[in-house]
């Protein structure tokens, strides 16, 4: 009867995630008979702490507010109700809380849809829901003091109504610390509260370098795997498996670094790096992305997302980033004449990018190798100006058969979906 329960809730849960559609939150999904279920339904307005014995269901968008802290044992499961619209379910760190999500590579948190039966202790969830499987709850926003550059501070986060002040981020405070956030696995996430204004797997906005971020993975995201808002967090050993927008998404002059990263790219996935500066006067200098390594999607050699595209302003360093198995055709883009300026100025660098062009049918028969592939065709000037910004100039990049950069996958191993799944066995 149990069993006949579970299927129930989880065929209403999914089917109440229409992209479209305004629902309201579904009932809690039952767990184990171990555990006990916490239904949570109001913001967090003083210190609490979940523990792994219990799965905490958010009913709703839960904020943990100014002066508060949340504490998630390591181990726990928690799990979002399904909702679109003002109704979306997420959890949000506002501006001036904390969240301290500690988890372990023996015990990472997990945070999920009610439409999965996982429970604390795995990591594969016995409801065989698809990695590809998107949209089913919100996820995880965390919004700080920490310097944007948009004409107005503070600002509202994409993905949160703007009724609601918990959703502005932005300030003056650099060294803002909202919280440690370390093992946590998010899945299943990115419902959306109205057209093309989806929520991310993890969104940063305005995050201070006090905050601690590294062991992140996040599987099967509606929008973005994680986009950054400005801010000067430094982000660490984060993986994006199956996001339907891009991997790996900066805006708004974001000053931190993100170091040792994987992207498995999935079949929606637009481009696994979208790289944007600053939207308002202020220039504050750029960001650095190093140490990582990006699998596209292949399928018969011509479907896929792109490698990079750099937009709107950005400066960047990327350094030490290895590409392969993307689709012929793939590129990195300097946009427009603004952003091949800053190239040619040194405001935006590449040291060390590998690519392996090496690709198959599905009969094994080849479709490219690195021999077909010239540079000039893959990393791209798109201004309408006569000067190529790299004239000619590839020396920052190579073809090869195995590597000599990237990501460090053992940060990885064991406590990830990805990794449980096989799914690193080609980095």
């Amino acid at each position: 009867m149990k069993t006949l329960f579970n299927s129930l809730l989880t065929i209403l849960a999914l089917t109440s995630c229409k992209k479209d559609d305004e629902t309201k939150p579904t009932p809690v999904q039952p767990t184990s008979e171990a555990d006990s279920v916490v239904i949570v339904s109001a913001n967090i307005t003083s210190d609490v702490t979940w523990y792994a014995d219990s799965i905490y269901v958010l009913a709703g968008r839960i904020a943990v507010e100014s002066g508060a802290t949340l504490t998630i044992q390591a181990g726990t499961v928690v799990k979002g109700q399904a909702g679109t619209g003002e109704n979306a379910t997420a959890l949000v760190v506002a501006r001036g809380g904390k969240l301290m999500a500690m988890g372990t590579a023996s015990a990472p948190i997990i945070m999920t849809s009610v439409a999965d039966d996982i429970v604390s202790g795995q990591i594969i969830s016995p409801s065989h829901l698809d990695p590809n499987m998107n949209g089913l709850w919100g996820g995880l926003v965390i919004l700080g003091n920490a310097t944007i550059s948009a004409d107005a501070s503070p600002f509202q986060i994409e993905g949160i109504p703007a009724s609601d002040a918990n959703g502005l981020y932005g300030g003056t405070n650099d060294a803002d610390n909202s919280g440690t956030i370390q093992y946590v696995s998010i899945r299943h996430g990115g419902s959306n509260i109205g057209e093309g204004n989806e929520i991310n797997g993890i969104t940063l906005g305005g995050v201070g370098s006090g905050t601690t971020i590294d062991h992140i993975e996040v599987v099967a995201n509606q929008d973005d795997g994680i986009e950054v808002f400005g801010g000067t967090v430094n982000v660490s050993s984060i993986l994006v498996w199956n996001s339907g927008d891009d991997a790996f998404d900066v805006d708004q002059d974001y000053l931190g670094t993100i170091n040792n990263f994987i992207g498995i790219m999935g079949d929606e996935t637009d481009h696994a790096l979208e790289l944007d500066g600053r939207e308002g006067a202020t220039d504050q200098g750029g960001f650095k992305m190093m140490n990582g390594s990006l699998k596209g999607w292949n399928e018969d050699g011509a479907h896929g997302g792109e490698f990079a595209d750099l937009r709107s302003h950005a400066k960047c360093d990327l350094s030490n980033i290895y590409f392969f198995n993307f689709s012929i055709g793939a590129d990195i883009e300097l946009d427009n004449n603004e952003i091949a300026a800053n190239y040619i100025a040194g405001d935006i660098t590449f040291t060390a990018l590998q690519f392996n062009f090496h690709l198959t049918d599905g009969d094994g028969a080849n479709l490219q190798v690195n021999a077909d592939v010239n540079f000039a065709d893959v990393i791209a000037d798109k201004g309408d100006d006569a000067t190529d910004a790299f004239n000619g100039d590839y020396s920052f990049a190579s073809k090869v058969d195995a590597p000599t950069v990237g990501a460090d996958k053992a940060q990885f191993a064991n406590w990830t979906w990805a990794s449980a799944a096989g799914e690193l066995a080609d980095f």
